[in-house]
């Protein structure tokens, strides 16, 4: 009984003027900042705009996405495009893989453990910019801690922000210190909520670590998988800093996320920019659709939710 007066009363509330007084300052604010620069980079990206002089805006219709698809604008949108899938697949897999295998070796409660999950989410709450900096001396050519560890092996010196072939896996070496620990503590958080009947039971059974974690763990753990593959996209398609302090976008490692500053403050193409920015909207909201519908599937309960019949 009282349950239904606090749903009644609950109710009574949003339907009260009063209630959306206090609302409407969130609101306002996030109609401004948000909802509102969203609608005008939608309208922004059918214009081919002028930033210097308003009057002298044209409208153009989806000239900007026509340039994507057929290749003129410079550099070519499927050639960002494809840099930006190999450092978010690496991130992706890389750093899911890195975190799930930290995650299971700090899980214990010891002290020892829990100090060194201090010390890995350490990396991720330093700033990016200062981090960034230090590890271009760490890949210094000449002077760099980089290759004076390849040199213990006698491996020769070489330009990793400078070479096209190693410029990106400088990148992405940094940007999975940087991202692991954060990955990390969802995987603590998500073992948290596992059964460990089942995994003792599969013990009892005679399985292995591999098997008690590929058929136990793992699939109790496929949530927070996700999120962290649907986070680690999103994230690393909208990479820009470190793009920006360790190698200004060259060579050959100009992101999405990156060509969209470029665009927009280098080149002046505000408009083409702002078509970039709404293909990254679409893809964010796709992956966000994908895990909102693989985590609640259409008539299944979603993961660790009972049934409320009993």
């Amino acid at each position: 009984m009282a349950a239904v007066l606090t749903r009644k009363r609950g109710a009574s509330g949003l339907r009260s003027p009063v209630a959306y007084l206090f609302v409407f300052p969130a609101l306002a604010i996030f109609t401004a900042f948000t909802i509102g620069p969203t609608v005008f980079t939608f309208v922004m990206s059918t214009f081919k705009w002028n930033w210097l002089n308003a009057s002298q805006n044209k409208f153009i219709g989806l000239q900007n996405y026509q340039d994507m698809l057929d290749g003129s604008a410079d550099p070519p949108f499927f050639q960002t495009l494809g840099v930006s899938a190999y450092f978010v697949l690496a991130m992706v897999v890389g750093g899911t893989a890195i975190s799930l295998g930290l995650a299971l070796l700090l899980r214990s409660a010891a002290r020892v453990f829990v100090a060194a999950r201090t010390a890995v989410f350490l990396a991720h709450a330093t700033p990016l910019v200062a981090t960034s900096i230090v590890w271009v001396w760490i890949f210094n050519p000449r002077y760099g801690l980089a290759n004076l560890v390849l040199s213990w092996f006698g491996i020769p010196n070489i330009d990793w922000l400078g070479n096209s072939s190693y410029a990106m896996p400088a990148v992405i070496l940094y940007s999975l210190w940087h991202e692991v620990g954060f990955v990390t503590v969802i995987f603590l958080g998500g073992l948290t909520t596992i059964s460990t009947e089942l995994s003792e039971a599969a013990k009892l059974d005679g399985c292995n670590r591999w098997q008690e974690f590929w058929n136990i763990t793992f699939p109790q753990l496929r949530p927070f998988v996700l999120f962290v593959v649907v986070i680690s996209s999103v994230s690393s398609l909208q990479a820009f800093t470190q793009f920006f302090v360790m190698t200004n976008g060259g060579p050959d490692v100009a992101t999405l996320g990156f060509q969209l500053y470029q665009q927009a403050f280098v080149f002046r193409k505000t408009g083409y920019a702002a078509a970039l920015a709404v293909v990254l909207f679409a893809i964010t909201v796709a992956l966000s659709i994908l895990q909102l519908r693989t985590n609640h599937p259409t008539g299944r309960p979603s993961p660790g939710r009972r049934s409320s019949t009993v």
